[in-house]
């Protein structure tokens, strides 16, 4: 068994919504990021990635590159399964947390978790998502940034 660990944070600016979890939210803010700066994914895939000793999302697909320019997510998130799937590991659980004063996921939550678990292709029982606010504190409570951490268990196959 194997444990990894990621984290992924973005400026917020005013807009119409941002995809959060492969799930597009409607939402007073926007994410500004090169990629479609979907924090819970980037952060998931940084944990998978840590977990299998195989490096970071910034090494693999870097900010500089314009082919990265405006991707969804999911795609990367997609590589980075058959990656994991390609050196005989196997996905057994995950557990995120968004940090972000807006917006709000309560609503969100099973399709995240439903989109998630297909990305993964494992069962929705394996697949955690949670949220938090900062209580108005620094730059997520500000409603400047969001940011998101994620856990996952992985073993070798």
């Amino acid at each position: 068994m194997r444990v990894g660990f990621g984290y992924d944070s973005h400026r917020l600016k005013k807009g119409g919504g941002m995809f959060l979890g492969g799930v597009f939210i409607k939402s007073k803010f926007s994410i500004v990021a090169h990629s479609d700066g979907d924090v819970i994914i980037h952060s998931l895939i940084d944990s998978l990635l840590g977990a299998a000793a195989l490096g970071d999302i910034g090494t693999l697909f870097p900010s500089n590159k314009s082919e990265y320019q405006d991707i969804s997510s999911q795609l990367l998130l997609n590589e980075v399964v058959k990656m994991i799937n390609s050196n005989q590991y196997k996905i057994i659980n995950v557990d995120v947390c968004l940090i972000s004063q807006e917006p709000k996921l309560n609503s969100y939550i099973e399709k995240i978790r439903t989109k998630l678990s297909s990305l993964l292709n494992i069962d929705m029982g394996y697949v955690s998502c949670k949220a938090t606010t900062t209580d108005g504190l620094g730059f997520e409570g500000k409603k400047e940034g969001i940011s998101c951490a994620c856990i996952s268990l992985i073993e070798n196959l």
